[in-house]
Order: C-alpha cells, then sequence, then structure tokens
C-alpha cells in the first residue's frame, strides 16, 4: 500500500523506514497537508495519509486522493478532519488514544505553577538583574477548589495530581463515570478557583467559554487550557482578562491556531482566512501583550516518551490497515 507521510520529522521518518515491511511504499513530508499544497500525480494514487494536528483535512484536500481508503493520524484530536466527507467517501480513520495521558497532564501543571507563582518572570527579572521582591508574590492551591471539564484519560490524570495537591475537585463530563465529584457545568464554573479544559472540540463545546460563561465564573478564577484554542470564545476571554474575571489565564492552544502559527513563516494567505480568525489573530497578538497570560505553542504532548508512543501506535494502525476490520482499534470512522 501507497502511504503518504506529512508533517513528518527527520526522528518520525527514520523510525518509519526502519520499520515499514515492504507491504508498504511511502513518501515523507516535512510539509503539512492543506488544501494550497501541490500533489504530484505520483502522490495523488496513495491509500493512506498519514498526518498530524498541523495538516487540514478539508474535503478539497480529500478530493486530491481519488484512490484514499485510511487517514491515519498521528495525534488524538481529529477535528482537522472532514469527518462527514470521509464517512460519504468510506475513508476510514484512526487516531492515536492516550499517548500523551502523562505528558499532558502533567503540563496542566506546569501552567498552573508558571502563572500562579509568577516563574516566568521571576526568572526573567533575575537575568535582567531587576529583582524586585513585591512582583512575584504568588498563590497556594491549598484548600482551592479546581474544576476539570472534560474526565477522559487525561482529565482523570489532572484529578489524581490535583487530589494530591490537596486541591478539591468538582469534575463535569457528558459521562459520568468514575467515583469523581461530577457537578454541573454551570456550579463547576461558579465554585471553582482554578479550571482545567481536557474535552475535546465538538459541536457541543465549541465556543462553551463565550461571555455568558465567563460571566458566571467565580471572580479571579485561573484558567488553563490543553485541549483546543476553539472551546474559548477569543474576544469574551480578552474582555473576561481586562475585567480581571480571570485572574491567569494559561494555555497550550489558540483559536483559529493554524492562521496564527503560519504567520511566523509569512504564509498566510489572506483570501482563504475565515473573517472571525482574522479578528481571533488580532486578540490574540494582544494577548500575548498581557502579563497575566501564557501561551504556548501546542507543545504540551511533547515529551520523548509520548513521541515514542505516538509512532508505536501509529505503527499499529499502520498495520491494522492493511488487514482491516470493523473491530480494528483506535477507530475514529468507519
Amino acid at each position: 500500500m501507497k502511504v503518504a507521510f506529512f508533517d513528518i520529522k527527520p526522528e518520525e521518518k527514520k523510525y518509519f523506514e526502519k520499520n515499514l515491511n515492504s507491504d508498504f511504499e511511502a513518501f515523507y513530508f516535512s510539509n503539512s497537508l492543506t488544501c494550497s499544497v501541490e500533489i504530484t500525480d505520483e502522490i495523488k494514487t496513495v491509500e493512506i495519509i498519514s498526518c498530524f494536528i498541523d495538516s487540514m483535512i478539508s474535503k478539497k484536500v480529500l478530493d486530491k486522493f481519488p484512490n484514499l481508503k485510511f487517514i491515519i493520524l498521528r495525534s488524538v484530536g481529529y477535528s482537522h478532519v472532514d469527518l462527514l466527507c470521509a464517512k460519504e467517501r468510506g475513508i476510514v480513520v484512526f487516531n492515536a488514544p492516550h499517548y500523551g495521558d502523562y505528558s499532558i497532564s502533567e503540563y496542566v501543571f506546569a501552567l498552573l505553577f508558571s502563572v500562579s507563582r509568577k516563574i516566568i518572570k521571576a526568572s526573567e527579572d533575575v537575568k535582567k538583574q531587576q529583582i524586585i521582591d513585591t512582583k512575584y508574590q504568588g498563590i497556594e492551591f491549598f484548600n482551592k477548589t479546581m474544576g476539570i471539564i472534560g474526565l477522559g484519560a487525561i482529565g482523570k490524570k489532572v484529578a489524581e495530581v490535583a487530589n494530591a495537591l490537596s486541591l478539591k475537585t468538582l469534575c463535569y463530563d457528558i459521562k459520568k463515570e468514575g467515583d469523581y465529584n461530577f457537578v454541573s457545568l454551570d456550579e463547576l464554573c461558579e465554585k471553582s478557583d482554578i479550571i482545567s479544559i481536557n474535552c475535546p472540540l465538538t459541536s457541543e463545546t465549541l465556543h462553551m467559554f463565550d461571555e455568558n460563561r465567563f460571566n458566571n465564573l467565580k471572580d479571579g478564577v485561573i484558567l488553563i487550557n490543553t485541549a483546543r484554542g476553539e472551546i474559548i470564545h477569543t474576544e469574551a476571554l480578552y474582555n473576561a482578562l481586562l475585567s480581571k474575571k480571570v485572574s491567569y489565564f494559561a494555555s497550550d492552544v489558540v483559536e483559529c491556531e493554524n492562521v496564527f502559527y503560519e504567520d511566523r513563516e509569512n504564509k498566510i494567505d489572506i483570501k482563504t482566512i475565515k473573517e472571525n480568525c482574522l479578528k481571533n489573530f488580532y486578540i490574540t497578538r494582544k494577548l500575548l501583550t498581557m502579563e497575566n497570560v501564557l501561551i504556548t505553542p501546542h507543545i504540551a504532548y511533547n515529551t520523548k516518551e509520548a513521541q515514542n508512543r505516538i509512532l508505536e501506535i501509529t505503527m499499529d494502525n499502520l498495520i491494522a490497515s492493511t488487514k482491516f476490520t470493523n473491530s480494528a482499534k483506535n477507530l475514529v470512522l468507519v
């Protein structure tokens, strides 16, 4: 089977070159797969595409691959894939669940400690030898309440760490599975000192945090997002930070992320950007100037151990595609 890897890093290419057997003819591309990428006649005939979250697998992209049978994602999330079009075409989608359960849940607290104790600012001031102790006063977590939105594998690990830190926990999930303190989303927002977003992006969670939701938050809440940027309405967030309703915001993701990060390489095609993303691009730029905001470039998953698990799960999914049945593991869509 012919497989095209996009978003491929040198160490990933080395792994697949070593481990793929003769069942596969592989092509490797460091760039992401988007509708603007030129596809050669040879690549158009591939039966498998494997990519990371930077690729945008739209209907326009899928139409370029008439022989496509499988999409094998090197990520848990699949909001960057047009699942409806894939289903209509009979294309099976695999994801890579659980590879980052530990790395992402640990990163939630890396962000939380960084903003609550002003670690980055203090470190920068030491380097500049401009130390003013009163600027670094933080808060401790003992006896505070942490709200956890999304009790999947990552959310459960966040809850474990929170409990170990003597944080009280309130949990919200559409599935109330396990021995957790489940409450309504409204109650969680009203009572939590800290909120961690760990749910997937769906039509139900899109802009879950809008103006109304922010108005219902406890004053001075700390908001942490390691899920997807689109769960938070960017303008509403900005206003909540200005009003101090949100005291600190720390996030590994932003809304319209592909547009925001394409700017660094001057790749933005204004004609293809949705109007809301242009606005979000501008507001996110303003967020970066605020002292109570910390944004990192979608790296919560990025540990050596998690990367190794991604490769192993992807290899399992590739092998499963050659012996495909509807009972294969890690299926997003059959």
